[in-house]
C-alpha cells in the first residue's frame, strides 16, 4: 500500500517546479502499454496502480505479484491523459524495474535452495532508506521471507550487544523487556556460543559469517544437545547466489541474504504509446 503523501513526495521529486517537457505534447486521450524487455518475476503491481489511481489513469493487467513473465510480455495496458501518462512514466518504470529485479533475484535463489531442502530464504534490513517496505514486498513476490521490517519486530542481539553484555546477560535482559509477542534472536560466531544461546532461551540463533562446513557441524551439535523444538536456526553473512547451494544443504531453517536486495539488477521495462 502506498499512502497519498508518499505518492505526492515521489511526484514532487520527479516533476519539479517547471515541467515543460511533458506539456510539449497536445493534451489528449492516449493508450499505452508497459512491457518487460527480459524474463522476470513481477513485483510492484500495487505500487504502480497507486500512481495510476492518483493521476486518473485507466489500467488493466492480467498479472499479479510473483508471476513469471517472458521477454516482451505486457505488464499493463493503460489509457488516459497524455500529460498524466508522461508524468507517471519514469516513476512507474523505476519502481517496476527495481522491484521486479529484486523479485527475480529472490525467485532464482529460492529455486536453487528448493533443489536441496525446504529452507526459507529471507532478506535483511540492508535496504534503500525510504524504500524498505517496497523492497521487502518484492522479496515476498519472489517467494522469499521479509525477515524484520524494523527494529521493533524482533529483539535482535547482535555482536556488539554481546561484546558489551555477554550472551546470557543479553538474553536475560531481552526476556525481561520483551513483549509476549516478540521473539529473541541472537547472533553467534561459534558452535559453543550457539549452545549457550539455546540454553539461555533464545528463540532464533543466527550463525553469523560461518562457512558451510562450520554451519553443518554447528547444526549437528545443536541437535545433539536437544535444543527446544521451537528454536529456529538461521545463517547469514556473505551468502549469495554463487555459494547458496552449499548453505542450503546444511540443515538450517533460514538463510538470510542481504544480496537479495543490494545485489539485484534492475529489470528493463518500457512504456510505449500506441498510435
Amino acid at each position: 500500500m502506498m499512502f497519498t503523501h508518499e505518492i505526492e513526495r515521489f511526484l514532487e521529486e520527479d516533476i519539479g517546479y517547471n515541467d515543460i517537457s511533458c506539456k510539449l505534447v497536445p493534451q489528449r486521450h492516449v493508450e499505452a502499454i508497459i512491457f518487460t524487455k527480459e524474463n522476470c518475476t513481477i513485483a510492484g503491481i500495487e505500487v504502480t496502480t497507486s500512481f495510476f489511481d492518483y493521476l486518473g489513469i485507466n489500467y488493466s493487467t492480467e498479472h499479479s505479484n510473483g508471476d513469471r513473465l517472458s521477454k516482451g510480455g505486457i505488464i499493463f495496458s493503460i489509457s488516459g491523459s497524455s500529460l498524466s501518462i508522461l508524468r507517471a512514466e519514469r516513476l512507474v518504470l523505476n519502481f517496476l524495474g527495481h522491484l521486479c529485479g529484486i523479485a527475480t533475484n529472490t525467485r532464482r535463489c529460492v529455486d536453487i535452495a528448493r533443489q536441496h531442502s525446504d529452507v526459507r530464504i529471507a532478506c535483511t534490513r540492508k535496504t534503500t532508506p525510504g524504500l524498505r517496505k517496497y523492497e521487502k514486498m518484492a522479496v515476498i513476490a519472489g517467494g522469499g521471507d521479509p525477515h524484520r521490517f524494523n527494529l521493533s519486530d524482533t529483539i535482535m542481539i547482535k555482536d556488539n550487544h554481546v561484546k558489551m553484555m555477554g550472551i546470557e546477560d543479553s538474553i536475560l535482559s531481552a526476556k525481561r523487556m520483551a513483549g509476549f509477542t516478540q521473539k529473541i534472536e541472537i547472533e553467534v560466531e561459534s558452535a559453543n556460543d550457539a549452545i549457550i544461546a539455546a540454553s539461555a532461551g533464545a528463540d532464533i540463533i543466527m550463525l553469523d559469517n560461518m562457512g558451510p562446513m562450520e554451519v553443518t557441524d554447528t547444526v549437528d551439535m545443536l541437535m545433539r544437545s536437544s535444543i527446544p523444538e521451537h528454536v529456529i536456526i538461521e545463517v547469514s553473512g556473505g551468502i549469495n547466489v554463487d555459494n547458496l547451494e552449499d548453505y542450503a544443504k546444511t540443515g538450517v531453517d533460514v538463510i538470510s541474504m542481504g544480496s537479495l536486495i543490494h545485489q539485484s539488477q534492475w529489470i528493463d521495462v518500457s512504456l510505449e504509446i500506441i498510435e
